[in-house]
């Protein structure tokens, strides 16, 4: 089991374990344990970025580059910075052990 922490704008933090399979991406992993912030309206199919999430420079740069289709999704998000993800486009790997995820304050 891995585990992932979300932390919401207000600092409010919630802790998920999950075994890494590969087949789980970060947004299910959060819709399935009840993690604020994560809407994913479009369920994981890119056409929304309400599963946008931002995290810190090291994790991000330990994943593979955005897609040009999730670029191009996340020019629709409110206040996107360098680090921002689409968060159904990131899948639960054994790398992604300890892994803290930013919840922005727009999707609250």
């Amino acid at each position: 089991m891995l585990k992932i922490k979300f932390i919401a704008h207000d600092g409010t933090e919630t802790g998920v374990a999950v075994d890494a399979s590969g087949e789980l991406s970060l947004m299910q992993v959060a819709v399935n344990n009840g993690v604020p912030g994560i809407d994913a309206e479009c369920g994981g199919a890119l056409s929304c970025a309400t599963c946008h999430v931002r995290l810190d420079r090291e994790w991000y740069d330990k994943l593979p580059e955005p897609s040009a289709m999730e670029k191009d999704m996340l020019e629709f998000v409110i206040d996107p910075q360098d680090t921002s993800r689409l968060s159904c486009q990131i899948k639960v790997t054994e790398a992604l052990d300890g892994i803290i995820v930013y919840t922005p304050e727009s999707q609250y």
